[in-house]
């Protein structure tokens, strides 16, 4: 049954994250992994390091030869091996011997130790310098000095990756020194997107009279392109019940997990959406109170979960900011499902009309540390320059009016600018 109320935004917001839970498993190829989620722990099936190697370019020695090493009175060792890495070292390492060492070669047997060329009478090498028989080292050092033991990063049976994880670059790395070919993660979220109204044409369309391109469809593709689900673009419907229900049948059929559409569901004459989704599941609710995008509805469609947002381009990007984004990740097996909010000063007086409003803004940091807020220009819920000019959204709450200069607000982050937080 319809909530036919206006609703806040948190009520509407947990209304519709209810809907939706973490989507099932996939295992895909090792990069494909990267930004998504773990389904499933990754349990490491060896050491790492496998083995002992040298952290430099150097000599593997035994630190008891160093005790007494000056750089006036260096120890004198004789060298009896060259190590590079990828080989397997057989001369063992006695009293008054060395080896030259490669970083990542193993260390030798005997050998507990190693010492930076930087600290030998050999500063430079390269392939051409021949092995010497004796090298001169100026200090002495510890034993297990620029050593990397085996297991001293992870050890074999150790959980690395717990599921419910985000796969960044340093996790691909780890996940590839492991041998980890595949991963198991949730899969991506598959949205139907949907524009409707008489007015629309594709994007490659000369202008007429009366006409607008479809800039929506998109919008709204590339936020769920942002996010890591995979759009299927419906197509513009036309304000008739018949053509929205046909690109709607279509995506039931694709089997996606979530329809969005924009347009269609005010309470204009041409507003079908409602009715359409009315006769073919129900809407959970229909306004809520906020600004841009009074207009909302939230409900299902032959049983797949559904939100209409509204035409307005603002109004659309700034509604699937609030409600779309949360559900797909959500879907996507994420914890963290809001933006980063910061709280910042407002440089201007500020007026609203007591909805909870979303101001474009720019969010800058102060020499203080502080951060300061300026609004990008008209609020009209169709200027989409001066959301392209915002790098936040500023949250005046509800029922406040009036913000004068000086007042401290939330800003929910849409971007973080480069090296001023």
């Amino acid at each position: 049954m319809s909530r036919l109320e206006d609703l806040t935004v948190r009520e509407a917001l947990a209304l519709v994250l209810a809907r939706f839970a973490v989507l099932p498993a996939e295992e895909v190829a090792l990069l494909e992994a990267l930004g998504r989620v773990s389904a499933a722990p990754v349990v490491a099936g060896d050491d790492l390091p496998p083995f002992a190697n040298s952290a430099m370019d150097g000599y593997a020695l035994r630190a008891a030869d160093l005790a007494a090493a000056t750089r006036d009175a260096p120890a004198l060792l004789r060298v009896v091996a060259d190590i590079a890495a990828g080989t397997n070292p057989t001369t063992a390492i006695g009293p008054g011997t060395a080896a030259r060492i490669m970083t990542g070669a193993p260390l030798p047997p005997g050998a507990d130790a190693v010492v930076p060329v930087e600290d030998t009478d050999e500063p430079w090498r390269d392939e051409a310098r021949a092995l010497p028989e004796r090298v001169a080292v100026y200090r002495r050092v510890d034993a297990g000095a620029y050593v990397r033991w085996p297991g001293e990063d992870i050890r074999a049976g150790q959980t690395v990756i717990p599921a419910g994880h985000l796969i960044r670059p340093q996790e691909i790395g780890v996940l590839a020194a492991l041998g980890q070919e595949r991963v198991s993660v949730v899969r991506r979220p598959r949205i139907g997107v949907l524009s409707t109204g008489d007015e629309l044409i594709d994007v490659g369309q000369p202008l007429s009279p009366g006409k607008i391109r479809n800039s929506n469809s998109h919008a709204q593709a590339a936020q769920v392109i942002a996010l890591g689900g995979e759009p299927l673009l419906l197509g513009t419907a036309k304000d008739t019940a018949d053509d929205v229900r046909a690109r709607l049948d279509t995506a039931v059929a694709a089997q996606v997990d979530l329809l969005i559409s924009s347009a269609g569901v005010s309470v204009g004459a041409y507003d079908v959406v409602k009715s359409v989704l009315d006769e073919a599941g129900g809407v959970a609710f229909w306004r809520v109170r906020m600004r841009p995008g009074k207009p909302l509805a939230f409900g299902a469609y032959r049983g797949m979960p559904y939100l209409g947002l509204p035409g307005n381009p603002v109004s659309a990007l700034v509604s699937f900011e609030t409600f779309a984004r949360p559900a797909i990740l959500k879907m996507s097996g994420h914890d963290q499902l809001e933006r980063p909010r910061v709280v910042a000063v407002v440089g201007e007086n500020l007026r609203s009309d007591g909805r909870e409003s979303y101001l474009r803004a720019v969010v800058s940091r102060e020499a203080t540390g502080g951060y300061v807020a300026r609004t990008t220009g008209s609020q009209g819920s169709h200027v989409l320059t001066s959301l392209v000019k915002a790098n936040a959204l500023l949250i005046v709450p509800e029922g406040v009016r009036e913000v004068a200069a000086g007042t401290a607000l939330v800003a929910l982050m849409i971007d973080w600018p480069g090296g001023v937080f």
